[in-house]
């Protein structure tokens, strides 16, 4: 399977994108802060996804679907916190954060459908 013909790992691409927009009007004083680790971050799950799937076992990619799943609550997590610190507009962050819960559910599924196939 390749990663590049995974719905997933293209979501993932243009949500990665999306939040190197968002991060650009953020307060200066972040950019080697909040912004870099939430780029960072949501550059991490579209990393994984490709990695896993250039892996030899299953079980491996699995594995980096998990890593995947962790960057991306990651990111979920300091994008709530820029939304407290009002870095980035609510509907803005509402709009990403919508993107992170679709993109968690291919994930899930992703593995899911990993699992059975090795089971099986």
């Amino acid at each position: 399977m390749h990663y590049r013909n995974l719905q997933v790992w293209s979501r993932s691409l243009d949500w990665a994108e999306a939040i190197y927009e968002a991060t650009v009007h953020w307060p200066r004083d972040e950019r080697f802060g909040l912004i870099s680790q939430v780029r960072r971050a949501a550059v991490s799950v579209a990393s994984n996804i490709a990695e896993g799937a250039a892996r030899r076992t299953t079980g491996e990619f699995i594995q980096f679907v998990g890593v995947a799943r962790g960057s991306l609550a990651e990111a979920e997590t300091q994008l709530i916190l820029a939304l407290r610190l009002n870095y980035i507009p609510e509907p803005d962050a509402r709009a990403l954060l919508g993107g992170s819960d679709e993109i968690s559910k291919m994930l899930a599924a992703l593995a899911a459908s990993l699992a059975r196939r090795r089971e099986g």
